[in-house]
């Protein structure tokens, strides 16, 4: 497909999104494409990560798993992406095209999960707060006071804003459904063996590299229109989020989670990230942002109203870039 068609096909994609999400009732009927990535790495662990294997042997083996999800992730995207192209005309096929790549945009759904720990925090305390945020973050949520749940749920926004959001949309600009396929794949792969775990710390090494390098272009790019969208809210602070990007992101412990948790805390006047508890294990790491620590439910719907202008922003940007393309083809 060429860029146009490929550009055409992420707006129609983060159109459906935005307005459907994924339907309850066709995840119960057929799944997700997620949860089909997710079943096929899953067998791979279980038949290549053998305990006490070597990790060199690990290693190896992970390669090749990630190396099969992949292959298997591309021949399917480009056959159903040449069997539409070459069965509808094109304006059915970019709409059908762009359905199947809304499935892997997670806009409606983070904006969601996130709402709902905000909601549960206003309504109902502290402990439902906590069973709100555990379905969006890894840590461990008797650990968190008030505040720290509201943290918490706006870094999984920020970094989710990213790693569900912008990369996804980046990847089906650069290669359509099968750039956006393939950069899900590898992000599935991540969240499922790119752990630093007895079991995972070698079998997912490639994983966990992989993921890093292709979420690089969008985390920077999550940073600015995150900045951009700042700069047009009464109550946010645009040279603030900038401020917090250039001083603090390198020193987050991710490569790239940094960018836009720095941008968020930024602009709006916080402190993300910092010490965290997985299980019984304290991890420290870096704060992103100088602004008060002692983050309220409030701030989490300022987040969200900064997150959905974020994404308005990219789609902005997304029309002029197909624009552009139009008037230079």
């Amino acid at each position: 497909m060429a860029v146009s068609d490929n550009l055409t096909l992420l707006l129609a994609g983060l159109l459906i999104e935005a307005s459907f999400g994924y339907p309850d009732r066709l995840f119960r009927a057929v799944g997700h494409p997620v949860t089909w990535m997710g079943a096929l790495i899953g067998w791979l662990d279980r038949a290549l990560n053998r305990d006490g294997a070597p990790d060199r042997e690990r290693r190896l083996n992970g390669v090749v798993a990630l190396a099969l999800v992949l292959l298997v992730t591309a021949a399917v995207a480009v056959l159903v992406e040449r069997g539409a192209l070459a069965s509808l005309p094109l304006f059915a096929a970019v709409l059908l095209l762009g359905a199947l790549a809304s499935s892997l945009i997670a806009q409606r759904s983070l904006d969601r999960h996130v709402a709902a720990v905000a909601e549960a925090l206003e309504r109902e305390g502290l402990a439902r707060g906590r069973a709100a945020v555990s379905r969006i973050v890894g840590r461990n949520p008797a650990a968190l006071d008030e505040a720290g749940v509201a943290r918490a749920a706006m870094e999984s926004l920020a970094e989710n804003f990213s790693d569900g959001v912008v990369a996804p949309a980046f990847w089906c600009a650069v290669a359509g459904l099968p750039g956006i396929s393939l950069y899900k794949a590898v992000n599935t792969a991540d969240s499922m063996i790119g752990h630093k775990t007895p079991r995972h710390l070698a079998f997912g090494w490639a994983a966990a590299r992989l993921d890093d390098l292709v979420n690089l272009p969008a985390s920077r790019l999550a940073a600015l229109w995150l900045i951009i969208a700042a700069a047009h809210l009464p109550d946010c602070q645009a040279r603030g989020a900038w401020r917090a990007v250039w001083r603090d992101a390198r020193h987050h412990k991710s490569p790239n989670a940094g960018w836009p948790e720095a941008a968020l805390a930024g602009a709006l006047g916080l402190r993300l990230n910092g010490p965290k508890v997985y299980g019984d294990i304290r991890r420290e790491d870096a704060w992103m942002g100088d602004g008060r620590a002692e983050a309220t439910p409030g701030d989490i719907r300022r987040a969200l109203s900064l997150y959905r202008l974020a994404c308005a922003v990219q789609a902005f940007a997304i029309v002029l870039l197909l624009l552009a393309v139009s008037v230079l083809a």
